[in-house]
């Protein structure tokens, strides 16, 4: 070895990949799903802090399981389900503080609109307001390139199911952003 060569070290993902059962371990789990379940839950809530927070509950709840989730076929599934169920414990929790702003203050907040190029920042703002099931729908199907079925397994509802909030989630976001196609 020359004198300005450091030595190899060690790759700590390489030696964690999978646990004694030959099941990924958490850590890689985690490294490998982090920013799509990021990703998911930004889409759901609009707000990057609360996004985070969404994501590392999620991850908590699976961590704490860990024996029997990391044993599934598809444990992001899971990690994805907490992620939209929470978001929607979220988004009922701010509008409750919201609606208790407005009888303080008497007015409305200022909106604290994600950081998006216009059309993107509109497009999930009206995401948002489409019911709870069609909104997971779609930002699992777009936004984390979920499949259909895969999408169905995540919420605990059938394909067909999925499909037709989409469906109509399609149509509304249509009527909601028809202003876009006009510019």
């Amino acid at each position: 070895m020359r004198a300005n060569q450091q030595p190899a070290l060690p790759n700590p993902i390489g030696d964690i990949m999978l646990s004694s059962g030959g099941r990924p371990s958490f850590s890689s789990f985690y490294a490998s799903e982090i920013r799509s379940v990021v990703g998911l839950a930004y889409a759901l809530s609009g707000d990057p802090a609360a996004a985070e927070d969404l994501a590392q509950e999620a991850f908590s709840a699976a961590y704490s399981k860990w024996d029997r989730i990391g044993g599934y076929d598809n444990p992001g599934a899971f990690v994805r389900r907490v992620v939209a169920n929470r978001s929607v414990s979220l988004f009922r929790r701010q509008l409750r503080e919201t609606r208790a702003m407005v009888r303080v203050f008497n007015e409305r907040p200022p909106p604290n609109e994600p950081e998006l190029p216009s059309p993107a920042a509109e497009l999930w703002a009206a995401v948002r307001t489409l019911p709870r099931r069609q909104a997971q729908v779609v930002a699992l199907h777009y936004l984390d390139g979920v499949s259909l079925s895969e999408v169905g397994s995540i919420l605990g509802v059938s394909k067909e199911s999925a499909n037709t909030h989409l469906r109509r989630a399609r149509k509304r976001l249509a009527e909601l952003l028809a202003h876009l196609e006009e510019t």
